[in-house]
Order: C-alpha cells, then structure tokens, then sequence
C-alpha cells in the first residue's frame, strides 16, 4: 500500500448496492446544485432585478450552506448519514419548485437560503456516508462519487436548459428536475448503510476538531478557491488578457470541467497506485503549473491548456482530503466532514472576490500566480493527508 491507501476487497451485494447509492447521491446533489444556474436568468428577469439587488440575493445562497454545515455535521453524528441524506434530498426536490416560484426578492433570498441548507446537508452526510462505504470496501472510492457529482452538474444544468427551450414554463422544468430527483432519493435511500454513527459502539465520541482538521480545512480552501477562480474568472481572463471572443471565452471553463469530471471518474485507480499524498503532491504541482502556464504564456491556446490542467490537477485534492478528514481517528466524521466541507466552500464563495481585488491592484495575471502560489502551498502539505 502506498502512504496509507486501502487495500482492495471484493464488494458484497450489500456494501455494492450501498456503493451505488452513494454514487448516485453525488449525482443527485450535482444535478440539484446545477438546475439552478439556467435559472438564475429568468428568475432576474420575472422579478425585475437589477445585477446589483441579484447579486445580494444570490449571497444567500452560500449563507445557507455555511450556517447548515456546522449543524449537519451535529446531525449527522447523532443520526447517522443516511436519515440526515434522506431528509435533506427530500428538502432539495422542494427547493427548486420554491425558487421558479418566488413572488419577490426577499422570497427568492429565502428560497435561496433554504436551497442551501439543504444542499449543506445533503453535501456533509454524503461525504460521511462516503468514508464509510471506503472504508468497508477497502479501496479508493472518494474520486468517483465526486466525479458523480461533477457529471450531475453538467447534466443538471443542461437537463435544466434543455426543458426551458423545449418550451416548459420555469416552475414547471423545475418540478421535473425536482421528480426526477425525489425518485433517486426514494429509490436509493433503502440501500445506504444504515447508523453509520448513530448508536454505533465504536463510533469516536463527539469531540471539536483539531489543528489537524482545520489543516486539511484551509488546504481544501486552497483548492476550492482555485476551482472558483476559475468559474468566475476563466471567460473574463481569456476574453480581457488573451483576446479571445465573448463567444468563445466559455471554452476555458467548459475544458476545466470536462478535464476535472475525467480526473475524478478515473481518480481512484490513480490514488490506488500512488496513494493519496503523491496524488494530492502531484495534482496540486498540476494545478500550479496550469495557472502558471496560463498567466505567462500570451497565447489564447496556452491558456486553455493551462485550464485544462487545472482541472486535471484540482480532480483529486478535495476528494483526497475529505477521505482523510473522515477517517482522521478519535473524530466523529460527520464533524470533521462538516469542518472541513465549510472551510472549502469558503474559498469557493470568498475566492474570486479576492482575486478581483487583487487583479485591481495589480493584473489578472497576477492575481492567478498568487493561485498558483497557494497550490505549491498544498503541494508541499500533501503528508496531512496520510491515514
């Protein structure tokens, strides 16, 4: 075994089915996460609001995800994964329908608030439920359910599209998604191990996490940040620095995703061979030469290139980290999880206004060698995530 990494086990019946559903969580949480972006226009639109009082509504979005996770990972440590996934899926399938429906502002930002809450629930639990179901099976698991999750967001946000421009009003294309989501829950939810804390005899007692989950919490900011900065920023880079049309500055981040949804998808037979520190070691060197090779190379190409390989690079990190975070000994996972998971959405929510600021201060181009800076950071940190 390399640097900790599980031994491989053949799967029962059982534990294969448990596998499958926690698969098709990932998917569901994509897709849910996802339909709501081909939203965002005709919700802006239908309620007469400008960017400005948009963007403050939007906040509530990350706000809610924030204020749940810390709670969650409570719950989840009292309940078990599986009834707090049940739970918050059935709150997602609500949670489309409610912002299509939103008569207002302050509506839409409650809609929103709720929309997060339940997709921090789904997303900490998931997670937990994750380490578990590795841990039985005795193999590298994490890579593929968060590349399940990166398949559901291209799907959601094309499934959603492609029912507005089939005609479907907007509550009506989200009462689709929200069926078809609610029968991934109802469907998959009796094979989820059941207790996987909750009354469980060897489950850690419920402690605060230490130094060392907050270690892995800033690193996973790290890499959630350069995953931001690539989602806010990628177009404006290659349509403003490199001179690349409105029309094709897209290109960048649909080569980031496509990349980092391959990565994942075939991340754990990578972290079965070099083991999760020289994976996350080597990935976080990736990521750092891609923004490097975009920022300093003035070709429209190189950039994309440069994208490509942070998406490559980027696949792992946080699947890597939040399988060492959840078997981290003497903590419960759903509050390592829960830590961890909070943190990286920080660097996804605060990250690119940070590199907005710094591009005002000096360049674009500068502000992604800062990124990349932070990626030689986790490179040189990877030993935390040894287990």
């Amino acid at each position: 075994m390399h640097d900790g990494v599980l031994a491989t086990a053949p799967m029962d019946l059982p534990l294969a089915r448990a596998a499958r559903a926690t698969r098709l969580t990932f998917l569901l949480s994509g897709i849910g996460m996802s339909a709501w972006a081909p939203m965002v226009p005709y919700a802006k639109a239908r309620l007469g609001l400008d960017e400005a009082t948009l963007g403050l509504v939007l906040l509530a979005f990350g706000g809610g995800s924030m204020v749940a996770m810390p709670v969650v990972g409570l719950l989840t440590h009292r309940f078990g994964s599986r009834r707090v996934i049940g739970v918050g899926g059935l709150m997602l399938c609500l949670a489309l329908p409610l912002l299509a429906l939103a008569p207002g502002a302050w509506w839409l930002a409650l809609a929103l608030l709720y929309f997060g809450v339940a997709l921090g629930a789904v997303d900490v639990a998931m997670n937990a439920h994750a380490v578990e179901v590795e841990h039985r099976a005795q193999r590298p698991l994490m890579s593929g359910f968060h590349g399940l999750f990166s398949v559901g967001g291209l799907v959601g946000a094309a499934g959603m599209s492609a029912l507005l421009a089939l005609g479907l009003s907007l509550a009506a294309g989200a009462l689709v998604v929200a069926l078809v989501l609610a029968l991934v829950v109802a469907s998959q939810w009796p094979h989820l191990i059941d207790h996987v804390e909750a009354n469980d005899e060897h489950a850690p007692p419920l402690r605060w996490p230490g130094m060392i989950v907050l270690a892995l919490g800033l690193l996973c900011f790290i890499s959630f940040l350069a995953e931001g900065s690539m989602l806010d920023w990628s177009a404006v880079f290659l349509r403003d620095v490199r001179g690349v049309s409105p029309a094709m500055a897209g290109l960048g981040y649909a080569g980031f995703s496509v990349a980092m949804a391959a990565g994942r998808l075939s991340g754990d037979r990578v972290v079965a061979r070099l083991g999760p520190v020289v994976t996350v070691r080597v990935g976080a060197a990736v990521a750092a030469a891609g923004f490097v090779l975009a920022a300093t190379v003035p070709w429209p190409a190189a950039a994309l290139a440069g994208f490509v390989l942070v998406g490559l690079g980027a696949a792992n990190i946080v699947p890597v980290m939040f399988g060492a975070a959840g078997r981290l000994p003497g903590v419960s996972p759903g509050i390592a999880l829960a830590t961890v998971t909070m943190l990286g959405y920080a660097g996804l929510l605060s990250g690119p206004a940070l590199i907005g600021f710094l591009a005002h201060a000096s360049s674009l181009a500068t502000a992604l060698m800062v990124v990349a800076g932070l990626l030689v950071i986790a490179c040189a940190s990877a030993r935390l995530v040894r287990s």
